[in-house]
């Protein structure tokens, strides 16, 4: 026998029959939940997780971060790995907000033409990447990576990284006045592991990777701003010790 269809109740004939009444119910359920997650935030005195071992970018990799957006790569590559197991599989551990604190603008994206690049600073030699900017297929057949062999030759300008630390400072990313006022000098020191301002730039910015990265060593390029970049990026923190509980407990 087929079950008797269950009658609607006075309610649900209340409602249905009053569109109006219908509609300041909806918004009304929506107001209470938009409340319950927005409410929150207002006692909070951030919501960005305090990682051990991130920092803001030496100047060095600030302009490669430029010359990264300059160049649009942002349209084909994302860097934030999300909590899923054929992403974390695939890239690493997922992004932490942390470690997009001190970007202006973040660089999340929303589409992958190519690989999430979250991850990839260490992943390959300084000259696997000169090779990929210079000749993409060269070390990826199956790219269609436009190339940037341009990069190699163009010197790169530096006469605003100061003004350019001036102004992040400003928007809260902690800068030290003595960091913008030694900017070009800490650029410059990263380039040469033999320069007297070797130990003021780790001191600055500790765990700062500091060589010659275009294989050139007699100009500064736009090439070795990129890769610097490049290099620097998932390596701020610690996987093998971070725990979240742990950090969670120091806030």
């Amino acid at each position: 026998m087929a079950d008797t269809p269950q009658k609607p109740s006075f309610h649900q004939k209340f409602f249905e029959k009053n569109s109006l009444i219908l509609t300041l119910g909806v918004v009304v359920t929506i107001s209470i939940g938009g409340i319950v997650e927005i409410a929150p935030l207002f006692y909070l005195n951030s919501t960005i997780e305090e990682v051990e071992g991130v920092r803001p970018y030496t100047p060095l990799e600030l302009m490669g971060r430029q010359i990264y957006m300059r160049e649009g790569c942002y349209n084909c590559h994302s860097q934030m790995i999300r909590p899923l197991r054929d992403e974390v599989e695939r890239y690493g551990h997922y992004s932490l907000a942390a470690e997009s604190m001190y970007d202006r603008p973040f660089q999340w994206g929303s589409k992958r033409t190519g690989p999430d690049l979250a991850r990839v600073g260490g992943r390959y030699s300084d000259e696997w990447h000169r090779d990929h900017l210079i000749h993409p297929q060269s070390v990826v057949p199956e790219s269609i990576m436009p190339p940037y062999a341009f990069l190699q030759d163009a010197v790169l300008d530096y006469s605003t990284i100061t003004a350019h630390l001036r102004v992040n400072q400003f928007l809260g990313v902690p800068y030290s006045d003595e960091a913008v006022e030694n900017a070009v000098a800490d650029l410059e020191a990263q380039v040469d592991e033999f320069s007297s301002g070797y130990d003021d730039l780790i001191a600055r910015y500790p765990g700062a990777q500091i060589r010659n990265f275009d294989g050139n060593a007699e100009v500064i390029t736009e090439m070795d701003a990129l890769i610097a970049y490049l290099q620097v990026l998932g390596t701020m923190v610690d996987f093998s010790t971070y725990s979240p509980d742990a950090e969670a407990n120091q806030r």
